[in-house]
């Protein structure tokens, strides 16, 4: 009798598995709207002086992002948080934080997670007004990144690794993605995945889903993701592929050095929010429950990205 004890057992556990999956995809995620707004209320503050890369400013933020890392258990990829490169003469940054898989095989697969942290500094002068905070652009996806991080620390069940990165020199011409992308294609780093979170202060208006994704024809990627949280959280947008969005965000440097999906998810559509590189770009815009909201949506899909036993994100 004990061959069969031994497979009833190994039957068990395997139900045991199985139910805890399902508890963990069916558990309430609940992401905290007013701590996302006192985050966003500091990257986006007058002190930061609109946090353009190689500024006092921009050094400000990412030390208030690497502390929230470091409370959480988010390591850095590198000796540092602070990835360096220059643009031209100027001094800039990205900030790295790395969380490893648990799977033995799985763990050397990583999905990228994503924002621009930067913004343009100073703006047209509006009402005795020159700071441009850069709220929705892109305090507002930086916020959303470090929630993730925050949440997939804490969580503790990822197979594949992931990495956070914030990046400067967005505004310059995507010079930080460009960097990453570079550097770790060098190192050899095995991408599956690529997302890149951009202004999504602001709930879109009229739509039957969420949030757009660009380059939404370069991949099953939303398809996947709304498969994955068993509703529209990502549909596709016409604006973001008339004006080629797809390659003016930080997905963009991943897919060309990779050629794995790599896109951006966004809820601005240039009719929902009229402060673009404008000083009037300030928290006060913002709307806090929706972006939590945004937060809480994806990360179902994230969650089966990371845990799935294949790479079932394909390009077209």
């Amino acid at each position: 009798m004990r061959k069969p004890l031994k497979n009833l057992g190994i039957l068990a556990l395997g139900l045991v598995g199985m139910l805890s999956c399902n508890a963990q995809k069916n558990a309430t995620i609940d992401v905290s709207a007013e701590e996302m707004k006192t985050n966003l209320e500091y990257l986006a503050s007058d002190d930061l002086m609109g946090r353009k890369t190689g500024t006092e400013g921009i050094d400000k933020a990412a030390n208030f992002i690497t502390n929230i890392f470091e409370e959480n258990g988010v390591k850095p990829y590198y000796d540092t948080y602070r990835d360096h490169f220059k643009i031209g003469d100027v001094d800039a940054f990205n900030i790295v934080g790395y969380i490893e898989g648990s799977d033995p095989q799985l763990k050397d697969e990583f999905l990228v997670i994503g924002a621009h942290y930067d913004h343009i500094g100073i703006g047209k002068e509006v009402d005795g007004d020159t700071i441009a905070n850069g709220a929705n652009d892109n305090a507002a996806g930086t916020t959303a990144v470090v929630e993730l991080a925050k949440y997939f620390a804490n969580l503790k069940d990822n197979k594949r690794s992931m990495l956070f990165i914030l990046f400067s020199g967005e505004e310059m011409g995507l010079k930080g993605s460009f960097h990453s992308a570079k550097k770790l294609k060098e190192d050899g780093l095995d991408l599956y995945t690529m997302i890149n979170l951009e202004m999504i202060g602001v709930p879109m208006k009229d739509k039957d889903y969420l949030a757009y994704v660009t380059g939404f024809e370069e991949s099953n990627l939303a398809e996947k993701f709304n498969q994955y949280t068993g509703k529209k959280t990502l549909g596709f947008f016409e604006g973001a592929k008339k004006m080629n969005l797809f390659k003016r965000s930080d997905n963009y440097p991943f897919y060309a050095e990779f050629k794995v999906p790599a896109q951006t998810i966004c809820t601005f559509d240039f009719t929902n929010y009229p402060y673009y590189h404008h000083v009037k770009d300030e928290v006060a815009e913002m709307d806090p429950e929706h972006m939590a909201n945004v937060v809480e949506a994806i990360i179902p899909g994230i969650h089966q990205i990371l845990n799935t036993p294949e790479k079932e994100i394909k390009m077209n």
